[in-house]
């Protein structure tokens, strides 16, 4: 990275313009977050969203992207869930009919209207799923009584779900506005916004919990620190251990296979081209963190359709098994769910969640990574690999090397998505209860790709920008 560059940049007029509108982008969305859904009196439906947060692991992922959306009833309540979802929908399709996939595959016209075909989807899924949110949360008051005198009227939920869909659309369109800006993918920098605002209440929470000395006072070499010494340690124990994880993903991000290209010498007239050496870099997770996105709402889904059914009929043995199943163990409901400890049911989850990942990382791949299409380019460019002839070998050669990569790659990702499930093991062997840092595992890892590769973006516009200062430099 060319940090000094990136900061020369910054005296850019356009460069400035483009930072400033991401970062009103974001602000505009975090005010977004504290409009409430237009239903009655919000403030009854704080319990109910509770619940709910405990009951279905859909909801506390739909938490988690939406900033928060959902733990404060706010019209983004259903966040970008509906345009993930319909993005997995289309491009299941587009492999599925090959006249899709040639679609795709026709440059920039044809991606458009992919592109535009998830938009169409993601209006009735938002609805849809804006619904079914109204519907359970509503049913969660009635049933514990907070506010019995409320009864919505047709006009009211006709209004909460147009406006839940609109904040859903809005955010769609806030995402592209981001991506247009040349600095990153837009939908994953609000994803990681979203993640960001909830650390500082988990800061809080941790804070008060370190400096309760009520158990007594921290003893470090012969001094009393204000400091509860257990959670002193554990603070520390895991802050060393997110680090090593940071590292680890970092390197793991950065991680590629550089091919070697070579393009014969061509003569035309009394000029000569190619006779040259390039690379093609191939990343390890070229995927970026899109299967863990992509497994995670996938999975979830089940368990949302299992909550309707048992809203709608508390005692259905169906929406009891999808609950059941599709939940994922967490430290809100291991009392529940397991009150003997775990279980074998306690294993499913993660291994579902595993296997889905590593099945998204070679799916994605193959659709950004076509080697087919690489391999022609390379031919009518004259381009070829040593030892490689071009066309259909070069394309086999190419896959061959892309399959095995995607091997460690997700290999790689499902054990980082992991990490929360074998620290909850690790709490439940020692202590009989764990400690839940979901965001160790997705979260962190959402953060540190999407950092990555945003600073990556920064960095090539700075140096289209800073350019010509560069020409100046060399010319003085």
């Amino acid at each position: 990275m060319h940090f000094k560059t990136i900061f020369k940049s910054l005296k850019n007029k356009d460069m400035l313009k483009r930072v400033g509108v991401i970062l009103g982008i974001i602000v505009a969305y975090r005010l977004l977050a504290q409009i409430p859904v237009p239903m009655g009196d919000a403030s009854t439906f704080k319990e109910a969203v509770s619940n709910l947060l405990d009951k279905s692991d859909f909801s506390s992922f739909l938490n988690l992207i939406s900033g928060g959306g959902l733990a404060s009833f706010s019209i983004i309540l259903v966040g970008l869930s509906p345009y993930i979802t319909g993005s997995i929908v289309v491009q299941l399709i587009t492999k599925a009919v090959p006249r899709l996939e040639e679609l795709s595959n026709d440059g920039e016209t044809g991606r458009r209207k992919i592109n535009q075909w998830t938009r169409i989807l993601t209006v009735p899924l938002a609805i849809m799923q804006s619904i079914a949110y109204i519907f359970i949360l509503y049913q969660q008051v009635v049933g514990a009584n907070i506010a019995t005198d409320f009864t919505p009227t047709a006009g009211e939920w006709v209004l909460s779900v147009t406006a839940m869909t609109a904040g859903s659309v809005i955010l769609m369109w806030m995402g592209e506005l981001i991506t247009e800006q040349g600095i990153g993918n837009g939908i994953s920098t609000l994803i990681v916004a979203s993640i960001v605002s909830q650390l500082p209440s988990t800061m809080a929470t941790l804070g008060a919990s370190l400096t309760d000395t009520s158990e007594g006072m921290l003893n470090l070499f012969g001094m009393e620190l204000p400091f509860n010494p257990t959670t002193f340690w554990i603070v520390l124990g895991f802050a060393v251990a997110m680090l090593g994880v940071i590292y680890f993903l970092v390197k793991l991000n950065e991680a590629q296979r550089i091919i070697t290209v070579n393009y014969a010498k061509r003569v035309h007239g009394n000029s000569s081209y190619g006779g040259i050496k390039s690379i093609l870099p191939i990343k390890i997770i070229a995927a970026g963190v899109i299967p863990v996105i992509f497994a995670t709402a996938f999975l979830s889904l089940p368990a949302l359709v299992g909550q309707v059914i048992m809203t709608v009929d508390a005692g259905n043995e169906t929406g009891a098994w999808l609950v059941q199943t599709f939940s994922a163990p967490s430290a809100s409901n291991f009392a529940t769910m397991y009150p003997d400890g775990i279980t074998g049911q306690w294993f499913v989850y993660p291994a579902m969640y595993f296997l889905l990942v590593f099945m998204f990382t070679y799916f994605y791949t193959s659709i950004i990574f076509n080697t087919k299409e690489i391999a022609d380019n390379l031919q009518k460019q004259g381009g070829f690999i040593e030892g490689v002839r071009p066309g259909i070998q070069t394309a086999d050669y190419l896959s061959k090397v892309v399959n095995r990569l995607d091997l460690f790659g997700a290999l790689a990702l499902g054990i980082v998505a992991m990490l929360p499930f074998i620290t909850d093991y690790i709490f439940i062997v020692v202590t009989g209860a764990p400690i839940g840092l979901s965001i160790s595992g997705t979260g962190l890892l959402i953060i540190v790709t999407v950092a990555l590769e945003n600073l990556r973006s920064i960095d090539s516009r700075a140096l289209m920008i800073t350019y010509d200062d560069f020409g100046d430099e060399l010319e003085d």
